[in-house]
C-alpha cells in the first residue's frame, strides 16, 4: 500500500511540474559534442519562442529555429515562422516534452537538454520587432506584418537576435546575435555568432537608438562599415 501511494504521488508531482507555466525570459544549456561544447540559447515571451545553437570556441553557427508556441499537458507546441535546417528535414511544427523545475526547463530534444534560466534584465528594446523601412521617416511604404518577408530582432534580458527569412517558402536568409546593451539612447551588440561569416565573431557594434511610438530608429554602421539608417515596429 505504502508503495503504491509512493507511486501515486510521484506521478501527481511530475503531472504538476510538467504543466507548469514557463517563465519568459532567456534559457540557456550546454551540451557536449566530443571535444567541442554546443551552445543552446532558448528566449521565449509569452507566445513566441527562438532555440539557437552555436559553438564558442571555434566560433560557429549550427542552427535556429523558432515561431509561435503554447504549453499544454507538458507539451510545448510550436508553429514554426522560420527553420535554418528545412532544406534538409522540412520541419514546420514542433511538439517538445518538457518539464520544470524551478528556473530549470528540462526539453526533450534529440537528447533530454538541461536549460537554465538568466537573470531578468530589463532594457529599454526588449521586445520583437520587425524591419519596416529604411530611415528616415518620410511617409514611405513599409514592410508590414502580413509580409512573408521578414527580419526579425527579438531583444530580451540583455540577449539579441536578428534573423531573416520568408514565412512561406520557409527561405531562411541568416541571423546573427549574442549580448547587448541599451541605455541612454546608446545600443551596442557584441556578437557571438553569425551565420553569413564566422569571423564576425568577437565583433562590438555601436549605434544610436530612439523609440518613438512602436517605432525604434536604429542609426549607425553595418557590419561592413556602411552608414545605415533603419526602422524597426514592435511586433505585438
Amino acid at each position: 500500500m505504502r508503495s503504491s501511494l509512493r507511486i501515486f504521488l510521484g506521478f501527481l508531482l511530475t503531472a504538476t511540474i510538467a504543466n507548469a507555466q514557463i517563465n519568459r525570459g532567456v534559457y540557456m544549456a550546454r551540451q557536449s559534442e566530443g571535444d567541442k561544447t554546443l551552445i543552446h540559447e532558448l528566449k521565449l515571451d509569452d507566445n513566441y519562442l527562438v532555440h539557437t545553437v552555436y559553438r564558442e570556441s571555434p566560433p560557429e553557427f549550427v542552427k535556429t529555429l523558432g515561431g509561435f508556441y503554447n504549453s499544454t499537458d507538458g507539451k510545448l507546441d510550436i508553429k514554426l515562422e522560420f527553420n535554418s535546417q528545412y532544406a534538409q528535414d522540412s520541419i514546420k511544427s514542433l511538439s517538445i516534452p518538457y518539464i520544470l523545475e524551478g528556473d530549470v526547463l528540462v526539453l526533450k530534444l534529440a537528447t533530454t537538454l538541461e536549460f537554465e534560466k538568466g537573470a531578468s534584465l530589463a532594457q529599454d528594446l526588449d521586445g520583437k520587432w520587425l524591419f519596416a523601412t529604411r530611415g528616415p521617416d518620410t511617409g514611405q511604404d513599409r514592410r508590414g506584418e502580413e509580409n512573408p518577408r521578414k527580419t526579425m530582432k527579438f531583444l530580451m534580458d540583455g540577449r539579441f537576435q536578428w534573423i531573416a527569412y520568408h514565412t512561406e517558402t520557409f527561405r531562411f536568409s541568416g541571423t546573427g546575435g549574442g549580448h547587448y546593451t541599451a541605455e541612454d539612447g546608446n545600443y551596442t551588440e557584441y556578437i557571438q555568432y553569425f551565420s553569413r561569416d564566422n569571423n564576425r565573431v568577437g565583433a562590438k557594434l555601436k549605434f544610436l537608438y530612439n523609440i518613438n511610438g512602436d517605432d525604434w530608429h536604429h542609426q549607425g554602421k553595418n557590419s561592413r562599415g556602411e552608414p545605415m539608417y533603419e526602422i524597426w515596429s514592435r511586433r505585438k
